[in-house]
């Protein structure tokens, strides 16, 4: 008997998504991943839970209507990571007329299952604050309902509740042979530790690198794509409002500049073929540029490459013949070819769609042992059980109970933790009693409550991926920091 029934190289978001489908349909599940979860393309996406306007353009009403639903889907099972936003897209003479995206807007809606969420509407911006923000000619707007998501931590979820339903999942773990037979025999170096466990079904996962698993891991032929580069710069906050503000720039690309972590605006996104090592990542000084620009045919206040905190890339393998409808859909090869175990490929796809993709993904293996009907569309994530319309009540009953929280020290903990936030904050009645700060925000207690539950090693997990306070820290607080988490034992 196999020692897993399913295995997982690569912990993204298609792989912990996975892994989470798989292990709450009853299968003995087991993920590696050889660096942090999220580490890479799953931690530099637009941040948007959406339809996505570029793909209505494109006629694929399909795929528009089911990824609205996907929208709905993770409001109500993730409300403390999703959020709905005003989206507003400024009418530019020179690009798409305005009844074109007013039409468009309208048919979006109809697309969208009923819910919530308002419907699109037209806006004077000379007499609105959305149009605060914008340069004068610009006199008409059209707002439609979407959400954003932080993205590093709707990985953490999918993993933490894959494994609270008996995943194990391995980080700091490189898988380096995988042996084909009637089961899977897998040798991964854990920590400098070499283990060796069987599966009865793989699945390759691991995003930029599956080609490179596939190779030299596998030993079999490498998926036929490509890898693509897709990335954002951070800017100080360009805008008071609470919207997203979509951008037609001149060449007719889509960009987008939405609020990020209160005090920055996150600009994207910018995209090209990508040759080199995944690991190794820098944005083109001509796409900083090039953003920069973008952002300047509509705002008032200019933006330019010196201005940029930080920039954000990643990069994912892409189906080189269908690029277009696998930048959301995703790519998928399922082989279980002469009897031999199956071997399941997943790479790309956005990350609207990622949980429907992972419920398709381990649906193709029911034909080859029993497992529990799909399950993952009406259960909440850990933290996720309220209603996303209680948010901001959730937000204050944090402050009734641990009453040295600001009110955005409260907004940041119950966007990361939900209703878990006891987890992190326990029976604190004052902020000494969280253990050493290391600036405004971050508390020895997290980072103890990070290292032992979310599988956080190094500072980088922490200020970059579990939250994002690497924007705001000052060095010497890293510096502490780092030391702090090379004492915890």
């Amino acid at each position: 008997m196999a020692d897993y029934d399913l295995a997982i190289i690569g912990g993204g978001l298609n792989g912990v998504s996975v892994a989470r489908d798989a292990a709450g349909r009853g299968l003995r599940v087991i993920l590696f991943e050889q660096g942090d979860l999220g580490g890479a393309a799953s931690s530099a996406t637009s941040r948007m839970i959406h339809g996505d306007l570029a793909v209505l353009e494109r006629r694929a009403f399909r795929r528009v209507r089911a990824a609205l639903a996907e929208r709905d889907i993770w409001l109500k099972t993730a409300p403390h990571l999703v959020r709905p936003m005003r989206f507003v897209i400024p009418a530019h003479s020179d690009e798409r007329p305005p009844w074109l995206l007013r039409l468009g807007l309208l048919l979006y809606d109809r697309l969208a299952p009923p819910g919530p969420l308002p419907a699109s509407a037209t806006v004077d911006v000379t007499h609105h604050p959305i149009g605060n923000a914008l340069k004068r000619p610009f006199g008409t707007a059209f707002e439609y309902s979407d959400c954003v998501v932080d993205d590093s931590r709707l990985v953490i979820a999918n993993a933490l509740d894959a494994a609270e339903r008996g995943a194990v999942i391995r980080t700091g773990a490189r898988c380096v042979r995988a042996d084909r037979l009637d089961v899977w025999r897998l040798v991964a170096i854990d920590r400098g530790h070499r283990q060796v466990i069987t599966a009865r079904a793989l699945a390759n996962t691991a995003g930029a690198w599956s080609a490179s698993v596939a190779e030299t891991v596998l030993r079999m032929p490498p998926p036929k794509a490509g890898t693509a580069q897709m990335s954002q710069i951070v800017v100080r906050r360009l805008f008071d409002t609470d919207n997203v503000y979509i951008f037609q720039n001149n060449d007719r690309r889509l960009i987008f500049a939405s609020p990020y972590e209160s005090d920055f605006t996150l600009i994207g996104s910018v995209g090209h073929a990508f040759k080199g090592d995944p690991a190794i990542v820098s944005m083109l000084a001509g796409d900083v540029a090039y953003l920069c620009d973008a952002a300047n045919r509509y705002f008032r206040e200019r933006v330019e490459p010196s201005d940029v905190i930080r920039t954000v890339s990643g990069v994912n393998m892409v189906a080189g013949s269908a690029s277009k409808r696998a930048a959301q859909d995703g790519t998928m090869a399922f082989d279980a070819r002469g009897g031999k175990a199956p071997l399941l490929t997943m790479f790309g796809g956005d990350v609207t769609t990622s949980r429907r993709r992972a419920e398709r993904a381990v649906s193709r293996l029911t034909p080859f042992y029993p497992m529990s009907p799909r399950w993952s569309a009406t259960t909440p994530l850990p933290g996720g059980d309220f209603a996303w319309t209680r948010f901001d009540d959730e937000v204050d009953l944090a402050r009734e109970r641990w009453k040295f929280l600001s009110e955005g020290q409260a907004r940041r903990l119950v966007a990361a933790y939900g209703l878990r936030l006891a987890a992190v904050l326990g029976d604190a009645t004052a902020r000494a009693d969280l253990g050493p700060a290391f600036g405004p925000e971050l508390t020895g207690a997290e980072v103890r409550y990070l290292m032992a539950r979310e599988w956080a090693r190094f500072p980088e997990d922490i200020l970059w991926r579990r939250s994002k306070l690497g924007l705001t820290m000052p060095p010497q607080e890293r510096d502490a920091l780092a030391a702090f988490m090379a004492g915890v034992t």
